[in-house]
């Protein structure tokens, strides 16, 4: 996943992500900003086979940018197998 940013400093201190369940697979949208900084934003976008490569994803990012787990905020959509309904 390439993240780019406006602006040149890097240091980031929460992480959004969005995994939303495809036909094929599932798509992965990060944002990674710094709550004191707003011009300090950078997101993302990837496509992934598997929900487990998904998180992979999300956990590299987190660890990479040093980001704490109480802030990073996760959104998960999936399709309800029973009736094909999203919940």
């Amino acid at each position: 996943m390439l993240v780019q940013s406006e602006a040149r400093i890097t240091r980031y201190t929460h992480l959004f992500a969005c995994v939303s369940e495809e036909e094929s697979g599932f798509t992965v949208e990060v944002k990674l900003y710094n709550d004191g900084k707003p011009e300090n934003t950078a997101w993302g976008e990837e496509i992934v086979d598997t929900f487990e490569t998904a998180s992979m994803l999300v956990a590299a990012l987190a660890a990479e940018f040093s980001i704490a787990t109480e802030r990073v905020e996760l959104d998960i959509r999936m399709h309800r197998s029973t009736d094909g309904t999203r919940h």
